[in-house]
């Protein structure tokens, strides 16, 4: 197997727990400013997150749920405009501090820079989304540790489908079996996997520990930080409860 080039990250639920105190808020929020009565509690929200991006996601909402909806003649055009509402929300939470990076990743970042491995992003969410989540969780600099951030209307199919991996991979002239993903979900194991990635890390969180990581290289409760070990739920499990480059390169030797 190829050495270990470059680690590539989603966003939502990997870098940080996101999506049930994040952008389930932030949606219900710009649902409440457009005077809609609409309020996706957590298990909807649990459903929701099925269809992977916002806008596909209140798109789905509307048609599967039939919620009271207003006149409207361009429908892409108001669910539009209600992402970025949300997304405003979003980056205002961001800002006072309310969603932290999960254990762990700041200091697997940290590492891969020091001894050179590349950083990238491939996620379903907005860029605008991922900027904010970077800026106030590692400050405005950490845009540039990342090579490529391919994220939102980039390509046009979206996970489980593996174009954002395949763009991700093209951009960096690196083979699939050169890189390690990070994901948290079944789509995002899918994507990932058909995008030719053999070495898959899933960190599970509340909304997505019964997903099929069947595909998967190992799933953990999180990446462990000394003193406050990660729990392995399949494959080998990371010396001490710690995923390090060590480990990581180990699985590419």
């Amino acid at each position: 197997m190829a050495g270990l080039q470059a680690l590539i990250f989603d966003v939502d639920g990997t870098l940080a727990d996101t999506e049930k105190d994040g952008h389930r808020v932030a949606f219900n929020a710009a649902f409440r400013d457009a005077g809609l009565e609409w309020d996706w509690d957590e298990a909807l929200y649990g459903e929701l997150l099925a269809v992977t991006g916002g806008k596909e996601r209140m798109r789905y909402y509307i048609e599967r749920w039939s919620p009271a909806c207003p006149e409207i003649t361009d429908q892409d055009a108001w669910i539009a405009g209600l992402h970025r509402a949300k997304t405003a929300h979003y980056t205002r939470m961001l800002s006072e501090g309310a969603i932290p990076l999960r254990p762990g990743v700041r200091r697997l970042l940290d590492e891969a820079r020091a001894e050179g491995v590349r950083l990238a992003i491939a996620t379903t969410t907005t860029p605008a989304n991922v900027t904010a989540l970077l800026e106030h969780t590692l400050g405005p600099e950490s845009i540039d540790w990342f090579e490529v951030i391919a994220a939102g209307d980039i390509v046009p199919a979206k996970k489980p489908a593996p174009d954002i991996y395949d763009w991700a991979l093209r951009k960096m002239r690196l083979a699939p079996e050169e890189v390690v993903a990070f994901e948290d979900s079944g789509n995002g194991v899918l994507s990932a996997a058909d995008a030719g990635i053999r070495d898959i890390v899933v960190t599970v969180n509340d909304y997505t520990r019964d997903h099929d990581f069947s595909r998967a290289s190992v799933v953990l409760d999180g990446l462990g930080e000394p003193g406050r070990p990660a729990r392995c739920l399949a494959g080998a499990a990371p010396a001490e409860g710690v995923v390090d480059l060590g480990y990581l390169r180990a699985r590419h030797a």
